[in-house]
């Protein structure tokens, strides 16, 4: 979560609709209180969460299931390179 003052999100109301949109919350405070909170659309979030849920379970039914110590394997292998 994000707290920015009152005069900083007007002016950059457009990027903290973009952090808002993937997935940020954005509080908003005048004088050091908190006064509005900006919070991703529930729905529209929960969609892209089937989504991704649904991906998974395709590349699941293509590659076949993998071991623990093959998944660790290949994330130690990434941080490598």
């Amino acid at each position: 979560m994000r707290e920015v003052q009152a005069s900083e999100a007007k002016v950059h109301l457009p990027q903290l609709l973009d952090e808002v949109e993937r997935g940020e919350t954005v509080v908003i405070t005048r004088h050091g209180r908190r006064i509005a909170r900006i919070v991703p659309e529930v729905d529209r979030r929960q969609e892209e969460i089937d989504r991704a849920l649904a991906g998974i379970r395709e590349l699941r039914k293509r590659t076949g299931k993998i071991a623990v110590d093959e998944l660790l394997s290949a994330r130690d292998e990434g941080r490598r390179s």
